[in-house]
């Protein structure tokens, strides 16, 4: 890839960045954020998680590896636009299909290249996440400030109607049909097959790929589904997964969520999914300054005092002191900035965390938790350990 036409970030306190069209041509906007992962960035590109958002990637060069439509998490790159330092001109991969640059190209997403992207994550850590507009169309300093001013946040809004399938529908690949190789997590193969209803409010391929690993009979229902919709299924236990923006608009699964726990149902959440499942337990929540994105996050497991890096993509959070301790214990914490990354329920089979056990892209340091909701369906009992 060889190109000079020139492309212009600008965030909404009026700083500008200027670089080189990656991608389609084209304006977009959105919340700008960064990741810190080294690699992954397809993966990234099509979490739905990142709705409306427009993604820097701290780590220098993206692209090396090329574009595999194996490895997408949802049918569509999901990223408003993209932000690197340097695209690769080459990719090397057996797998690869086509270059990152041809995959957003192909898939109408703006990016752009060529810009000090230290300084502008810099920026996001110091002022925290901010409304941007990136454009190769537009060259008018003033014209692109005065559009990103205007840009709606995140704040309010429900994207996971945005992201949510339209019709429920079973899961049955796991990782042994997608990926050659031993099973990832390494345990032997369940003998008994358990029935979950999933939540999909942007769901990742990889979590279904998980459930199914573990041991369960896997149905993906909209985020809106119905109380009566989900016991129709007679499940074993309920699933509610990540997903985008912010959650408090989101009441309909909330709602949903609430009827469940008064049916004593076991429940596993991730990310989106600790956040809806926590205000149905009485939890508030916040918006992080800039977020945590990336796959190197260190939580430390307080059921038994190991440090665990994990993948994570999240800009709200649930404030660790807005529960009732007598019915709601915190498992996980962030060694960051000290916010919740984990809670389970004392009396009651539920769980959940804030970040990606799933591990795609990241480690998988944290994939005994699938395991774990195995065991806890299985048994009907609150979890005592987790780990």
């Amino acid at each position: 890839m060889t190109n000079t036409q020139t492309a212009k970030l600008a965030l909404a306190d009026g700083t500008i960045f200027t670089g080189k069209r990656f991608g389609a041509v084209g304006t977009t906007e959105g919340e700008v954020v960064f990741n810190t992962s080294m690699m992954g960035y397809q993966e990234i590109l099509t979490d739905p998680s990142y709705r409306d958002q427009i993604v820097t990637m701290t780590y220098p060069l993206m692209g090396n590896y090329g574009v595999c439509g194996e490895d997408t998490e949802s049918a569509r790159i999901q990223v408003a636009g993209f932000i690197v330092r340097e695209p690769a001109q080459l990719h090397s991969n057996f797998r690869a299909e086509q270059s990152l640059d041809e995959y957003l190209r192909d898939n109408g997403v703006v990016g752009i290249s060529d810009i000090d992207t230290r300084a502008l994550v810099r920026k996001l850590r110091i002022d925290g996440a901010m409304n941007g507009i990136l454009s190769s169309e537009i060259t008018d300093d003033a014209e692109l400030v005065a559009r990103a001013q205007k840009v709606v946040g995140l704040v309010g809004r429900d994207l996971v109607c945005e992201v949510t399938v339209e019709k429920e529908h079973s899961w049955s690949d796991g990782y042994q049909s997608v990926f050659a190789g031993p099973k990832p997590l390494g345990q032997k193969k369940p003998t008994k097959k358990f029935r979950v209803v999933a939540f999909d409010c942007g769901m990742k391929k990889n979590i279904s790929r998980n459930l199914i690993e573990a041991g369960f009979e896997v149905t993906v229902v909209p985020a809106g589904a119905s109380f009566d919709e989900i016991m129709a299924h007679k499940p074993d236990g309920v699933f509610v997964s990540n997903g985008p923006g912010d959650p408090e608009p989101v009441s309909y699964t909330i709602e949903t969520i609430k009827k469940l726990i008064e049916q004593k149902i076991p429940m596993f959440g991730i990310c989106l999914g600790v956040e809806l499942i926590g205000q149905a337990l009485g939890g508030k929540i916040f918006k992080l300054k800039f977020g945590h994105r990336g796959g190197n996050q260190p939580v430390k497991n307080l059921d038994t005092g190991r440090v665990e890096i994990t993948a994570q993509n999240h800009g709200f959070a649930v404030d660790i002191d807005s529960f009732n301790k007598d019915d709601v214990r915190i498992t996980h914490i962030n060694l960051n900035d000290n916010t919740l990354e984990g809670i389970a329920h004392k009396k009651l089979p539920i769980f959940a965390v804030q970040y990606h056990p799933e591990a795609s892209p990241g480690p998988h340091d944290a994939t005994y938790l699938f395991d774990a909701f195995y065991r806890m369906v299985q048994d009907k009992k609150p979890v005592t350990k987790l780990g």
